[in-house]
């Protein structure tokens, strides 16, 4: 397959994914959402509200209400409660719902289309956002790296985006929150070269083996052989080696494959 195809095909998934988890609990609301409140038998306390930009609203008989940087089961709670111990509603069921999301924005930065700041209008997941981007570029890589800050210090996750479309990858497809970052780095590359029809660069896909790097580089020629492969490769320290490959061996980043002339 062609990166060109490759790009276009991953642009598609990302375009299909799953509808908006529009109940999201795990949503952190932020400045600019707008929500709507209700305590079950109370109409009069109906309450539709926009967060401020100290991140608060006002909400009948309670004040200010921090709602910034909380998920609404937690808005929730923090309502029920405050209007419990204040004497004013026994045993409150409040409902809170984002009507319209606005106070979230995320970077997408390296290879996609569209890098930069992006605004969230509803619950987004990782594949949500990367879709706003344009999908990822052609060259771009099939792990993205996720970057959130938390009390004060960067967290880092990386996720395989082609699992995310797998059985059992949804789990993965984090919901993203105000300021957090997505990184998708150049995909790792391997480089073939002697006897084999296509030397040259080549796109190093996941759990790849030297067969399937020859495959890709044509096939061993007429004049090549399959015995006495050899692999440089750089160790820890940066220092190249020069090591026999067998076709079933892998394949690593920056591998440098080469195929020898038969001597018969």
């Amino acid at each position: 397959m062609t990166k060109l195809w490759r790009g276009v095909l991953m642009m598609c998934a990302l375009l299909l994914v799953a509808p908006a988890w529009s109940a999201d609990k795990d949503y952190r609301m932020g400045t600019g959402d707008v929500l709507r409140i209700t305590v079950y038998g109370q109409p009069d306390l109906t309450t539709e509200a926009r967060v401020g930009e100290s991140g608060n609203i006002s909400f009948p008989l309670i004040g200010d209400v921090k709602m910034a940087g909380v998920t609404p089961s937690q808005g929730e709670t923090e309502i029920a409660q405050r209007l419990s111990k204040g004497g004013f509603i026994n045993e409150p069921f409040v409902t809170l719902n984002v009507l319209q999301y606005r106070g979230q924005q995320v970077s997408v930065l390296g290879r996609v289309n569209r890098p930069g700041k992006h605004n969230l209008e509803r619950v987004s997941r990782v594949t949500d956002v990367l879709a706003l981007a344009g999908g990822i570029a052609a060259d771009g890589a099939d792990t993205v790296t996720l970057v959130r800050t938390r009390d004060g210090k960067p967290e880092y996750r990386d996720i395989d985006v082609i699992a995310l479309f797998q059985p059992g990858g949804e789990a993965s497809n984090e919901v993203v929150q105000d300021g957090d970052i997505i990184n998708v780095s150049r995909q790792p590359m391997f480089y073939i070269y002697g006897e084999v029809n296509r030397p040259g660069a080549f796109r190093l896909e996941q759990n790849m083996n030297v067969v399937q790097a020859l495959s890709m580089g044509g096939g061993v020629n007429a004049r090549g052989t399959q015995r006495g492969i050899r692999i440089m490769r750089r160790d820890a320290s940066g220092v190249m080696q020069q090591l026999d490959a067998q076709l079933s061996d892998p394949v690593k980043k920056d591998d440098v494959i080469y195929v020898k002339e038969s001597l018969f």
